[in-house]
């Protein structure tokens, strides 16, 4: 689905000559794969995210989505069909008065028949469980509903895949877990490939697989249970780990065998049990 070649990024206004934000990213994104990006501030991926979606281009080296070389510039709309962006503050992606008509500009810019788009607009809103509130204008929502809207509005293009950068960071608890609930439903229910920027640990434990970024460069990378069992490395570089995972860490330094690879308080429990 993605796929990245010595990829290289430079912001334009960087006086320093050989400041890069992204250096020699080589990745490979499969069609139906959920992937979480982490890092701390300045790692690079939210940039990295952007030229996902075409909204910056590489310096040097390639990126494919679903095939379309992102440099081309004729297609850049296709690609951008293909692949969806939500950002931090949905705010930012709601442009009418009423739910239904900000999740039909999409369709409506793709210059479908009304037909079409009213089918679109209903089956998004349904998919992220937001049909009651069609009819409601965006700004009498909550936090959490108005990103479900935004990613309403990214379902109704038909994309192949939607990158999230950081959704969850402007919502309080209860947003958070309507926003992941969806972004899991998508992956799991509707084999849509995710690509999630987080800074929340807990987030990424249910990804297929974990790319951990420092510097503009891939420090880590495997399974949720492969990369968090790396307490040490990620310290070192500013990263926290599940709860569970620490829990797991400090009872390994008092001397008990506990696996690493803990995630989930159901691991945790079965894992004491054994122990003699």
């Amino acid at each position: 689905m993605i796929k990245t070649e010595n990829l290289f990024f430079r912001y334009a206004d960087e006086k320093e000559e050989n400041k890069y934000a992204l250096k020699n990213i080589n990745l490979h994104i499969k069609d139906g794969e959920f992937v979480v990006i982490i890092g701390h501030n300045g790692s690079g991926k939210s940039t990295l995210s952007k030229l996902f979606n075409g909204i910056y281009n590489p310096t040097s080296g390639k990126i494919y989505i679903d095939g379309l070389d992102t440099s081309d510039e004729e297609l850049i709309w296709e690609i951008r069909k293909r692949a969806g962006m939500v950002f931090q503050n949905p705010d930012n992606q709601l442009v009418a008065t009423i739910v239904e008509e900000d999740v039909a500009f999409g369709p409506e810019n793709l210059g479908l028949p009304s037909s079409e788009i009213r089918k679109r607009v209903d089956e998004a809103l349904e998919s992220v469980k937001m049909s009651e509130f069609k009819r409601k204008p965006p700004h009498h929502l909550s936090g959490g509903q108005k990103q479900r809207v935004a990613i309403a509005g990214i379902l109704a293009m038909k994309p192949k895949c939607i990158i999230f950068d950081e959704p969850t960071a402007m919502l309080d608890p209860s947003g958070r877990k309507e926003v992941i609930q969806t972004i899991r439903q998508l992956n799991k229910e509707e084999h849509m490939t995710i690509i999630h920027v987080t800074h929340y640990m807990d987030e990424a434990v249910h990804a297929d697989r974990i790319i951990v970024m420092d510097e503009g460069e891939i420090v880590l990378e495997g399974t949720p249970k492969q990369v968090f069992s790396k307490v040490d490395a990620l310290k070192q570089i500013g990263l926290d780990v599940p709860q569970v995972t620490l829990l797991s860490y400090e009872l390994n330094k008092l001397g008990f065998e506990i696996s690493l690879e803990n995630l989930t308080v159901d691991e945790m429990v079965s894992n004491l049990c054994q122990l003699k």
